[in-house]
């Protein structure tokens, strides 16, 4: 049977990993065991996906990440040029903390910028967008915008990736898409 994935040939897929329709590993990325990736996912160059790892559907990894064992994303889940998970809060080159991995998730539609850290442990809500080089160090609501060292949210965003601007009821609308969103008790929803 032949595969309906594309890997390079400098590409390296380990047994047991499950590996959507449509995907396609670039050059020099390691997917390692049991690992499942979705359908029509897009594994940029030096990209390293540790054991166990899963990603849903159209998740695009741009170069040089690496996504350690303990991280989910859902679908259309976009990781920025040499972005960083971690997982293990006390890491020591003597001990061994592979019992202590502990689990991130990055929720639907987020977008996390180049040379951004997430450690571990802590979620991206779905739509969240994490600004380039942002050090994230707490759980980020769905639709946040956040930057800096450590993050701070400063906003909201679109589905659509566009900053939101709430009126004084408290609504917003996407100027790309039309889509309309509430904020209400510091969380936003898209309503239409």
């Amino acid at each position: 049977m032949e595969k309906e994935f594309y890997a390079h040939p400098s590409a390296f897929i380990d047994e047991g990993c499950k590996i959507g329709k449509g995907t396609k590993i670039w050059h020099f990325s390691h997917i390692m065991p049991d690992c499942v990736i979705g359908e029509n996912c897009n594994i940029g160059q030096n990209v390293v996906v540790s054991p166990g790892v899963v990603l849903g559907k159209n998740v695009k990894i741009q170069n040089n990440v690496s996504i350690y064992t303990g991280v989910t994303c859902d679908d259309d889940v976009f990781l920025g040029p040499s972005m960083v998970f971690t997982n293990v809060i006390n890491p020591r080159s003597a001990v061994n903390r592979k019992s202590e991995y502990a689990k991130t998730h990055v929720g639907k539609g987020a977008s996390i910028g180049a040379n951004a850290t997430i450690v571990c442990g802590h979620n991206i809500g779905e739509f969240a967008f994490i600004g380039a080089g942002t050090v994230v160090t707490k759980h980020i609501p769905a639709y946040a915008l956040v930057i800096g060292n450590p993050s701070r949210q400063v906003g909201w965003m679109s589905e659509y990736g566009h900053r939101l601007e709430f009126d004084a009821n408290g609504k917003a609308i996407c100027k790309e898409s039309g889509q309309v969103y509430q904020l209400e008790n510091n969380m936003v929803k898209r309503i239409a």
